[in-house]
């Protein structure tokens, strides 16, 4: 079965992440796949709005390390950036369901959503500094904007995990439901925009978020330029080696970053 599965109903494009062994974590395959079809929804105008969701008992648990460690991406082109653009030109509505892991990029992608309703068990964590890396999706202009910087710190190079209702107070989520309403609520929030005019649907979209776009694409090609030198460093390479031995990095083994840079 695919990775990602689409169905579309009602005006409603449903997209389900789907690998819930692995709680989600995303391969370049999958980046590829969602970019694909934000790009085909965004033309197609029988899709009037986007459903997004995970399988299991997470929404998603970032990068799937060992696929990551085979591409990671560059400055360059590369499925990850390519479902960034997706996401920013997309004009329709994004309603996402989150239960259980939102790690890394499972949390930044949301930053993109225009309706992010997240279960009580819904658990959120920004895990990028803690592997010798930096934050993406814009993530480091779209967060802060929100939260302010002191709040952004503490997620970002703290990494601090928090839970659902703090994801809440922070105006990350749309609302906190429980568990078992997850899927109905998003859904039915889903419905209420489908029946909306679709024309001024986009456009009201596109004005609400046009003063950030600029500002947003600019973070994006200063984390990609940053993620270039982060991934080839000493730490990167403590950091994921200690990974995948299922062991704590000791970064006093890395040359210090100035020396490293």
């Amino acid at each position: 079965m695919s990775d990602i599965i689409t169905e579309r109903t009602d005006g409603i494009l449903r997209v389900e992440l789907n690998r819930p062994a692995q709680k989600n974590a995303m391969t370049a395959s999958m980046y590829t796949t969602l970019a694909d079809t934000f790009t085909v929804a965004a033309k197609d105008a029988a899709v009037r709005v986007v459903l997004l969701q995970g399988a299991g008992d997470a929404f998603c648990a970032g990068n799937d390390i060992g696929d990551f460690l085979k591409s990671p991406p560059g400055s360059g082109e590369s499925p990850q950036s390519a479902l960034m653009s997706a996401l920013i030109a997309f004009e329709k509505p994004i309603v996402a369901a989150v239960q259980g892991a939102a790690i890394g990029g499972g949390t930044t992608m949301l930053t993109h959503c225009d309706f992010v309703y997240a279960g009580e068990s819904a658990k959120f964590k920004l895990p990028f500094i803690d592997l010798a890396l930096v934050p993406e999706f814009g993530s480091s202009f779209s967060i802060p904007a929100r939260v302010g910087h002191l709040r952004a710190a503490e997620m970002f190079l703290l990494a601090a995990p928090f839970a659902a209702a703090r994801a809440a107070e922070l105006g990350l989520v749309t609302r906190v439901v429980p568990d078992a309403e997850l899927f109905v609520t998003a859904l039915e929030t889903a419905q209420k925009l489908a029946a909306k005019p679709a024309g001024a649907l986009r456009a009201g979209k596109r004005l609400i978020k046009q003063a950030s776009i600029a500002q947003l694409r600019a973070a994006i090609v200063s984390e990609n330029r940053e993620f270039t030198v982060r991934k080839s460093s000493a730490e990167a390479r403590e950091a994921f080696t200690a990974f995948l031995e299922k062991r704590p990095p000791n970064f006093a083994r890395t040359a210090s970053p100035v020396a490293a840079e």
